[in-house]
């Protein structure tokens, strides 16, 4: 595939606005329709981003039926995350949706089944993998730099700011849970990435301070995307989730992801046999990113570091793009894709079951 390919953009916020600029530098593709439920947004957008004459609209369908495009981004609120996807892949498109997979198991379900049946690579936004610490602490892993993995350890999370509850985060149906769905699930996809698939989890979730709505509890393997099968159980949309997650040979995975991390923080290690990597900062105001290596000394005592900084503006974005592209041209399976989105969304279904019981539970096939 040696033409340039046409991309369509649903949902012109904070995040379309990040993959129109980096879809603009690529020469290998153009920005050739924008939609937006607000209409000057998406015409603000389709001018800045765009190639001449980028059409708007406020009209989704318009995109994803448009015989035109090759690619479609979809960079909206969770609740339309799923509907808009499946449109998208039966309309014969690429997608590049952005995490989480819908909001929840039932939701990721459907979509993996339709890339699948249509034949077209379904990609999930995880544009944590392609921090370059990130990368090139999983390169050392494959290499086999600090020896067998034992464990991981993360903190990830921000304060939010004036009004946050009253946000779209903020409403159990637009976002389908809190922070462990937020920021959380770029936590999940990490740990999988580095230790492999969980047998178990053991999570709590709770809500500090922001004071989010209400949800009545669903069984996720019954729900569909609008509708289904609900509990009595009342909860609220967590501010705060602690989690324990054990591969079937006792490796084990440790965060805790927050709203309420008065300063923005990451901080993510992986420890080993012979040492451990420990990635601080995602740039912005999370703080410089650098990557730390502790080679452990046989003999004890002090040992060994080495440091890599990675300083200047976020570009993960542009890496991904980049990857997602290729695979397209390629045809082969991207990094983060439909299959990734689905076991992290096994995952989070699985930690948000063990909150309500109070226990482990196994994670569902």
């Amino acid at each position: 595939m040696s033409r340039v390919l046409k991309v369509g953009l649903i949902g012109a916020g904070l995040i379309g606005a990040r993959r129109a600029a980096v879809v603009k530098e690529d020469p290998s593709v153009d920005l050739t329709m924008v939609a937006d439920v607000e209409k000057d947004r998406a015409t603000e957008a389709a001018a800045r981003w765009g190639v001449p004459g980028c059409e708007a609209t406020s009209d989704w369908k318009e995109v994803v039926c448009s015989p035109e495009l090759d690619i479609v981004i979809i960079s909206t609120i969770n609740k339309f995350l799923a509907p808009i996807t499946i449109a998208a892949l039966q309309n014969g498109k690429y997608v590049l949706c952005e995490k989480p997979m819908g909001r929840n198991l039932g939701e990721a379900k459907e979509m993996a089944e339709v890339s699948q049946a249509a034949g077209k690579i379904l990609k999930i936004g995880f544009n944590h993998r392609f921090h370059p610490a990130i990368q090139k602490a999983h390169e050392l892993c494959t290499t086999g730099e600090i020896g067998p993995l034992f464990y991981i350890r993360c903190v990830y999370g921000h304060g939010g700011r004036p009004g946050y509850e009253k946000e779209w985060r903020g409403d159990p149906d637009l976002a389908g849970g809190g922070e462990l769905l937020d920021q959380g699930v770029h936590v999940v996809d990490l740990c999988r990435w580095f230790l492999g698939e969980f047998l178990e989890v053991f999570g709590n979730t709770a809500t500090y301070f922001w004071d989010l709505g209400c949800f009545e509890a669903a069984d996720s393997r019954q729900r569909t995307a609008d509708v289904g099968h609900r509990s009595s159980v009342i909860g609220r949309l967590e501010d705060n989730a602690f989690v324990l997650l054990r591969t079937a040979d006792g490796r084990v995975a440790q965060f805790h992801t927050s709203w309420t991390q008065w300063r923005n923080r990451f901080l993510f290690e992986i420890y080993g046999r012979d040492g451990s990597l420990h990635i601080e900062g995602l740039g912005g105001s999370y703080g410089p990113e650098r990557l730390i290596l502790v080679k452990r000394c046989p003999e004890s005592g002090p040992p060994e570091e080495r440091i890599w900084e990675f300083p200047g503006a976020d570009n993960s974005w542009k890496v991904e793009w980049a990857e997602f592209r290729a695979a397209i041209q390629e045809g082969r399976r991207p990094l983060g894709d439909a299959e990734d989105g689905l076991e992290a969304m096994r995952l989070i279904d699985a930690i948000y079951r063990s909150a309500r019981v109070g226990q482990p539970v196994a994670v569902n096939p």
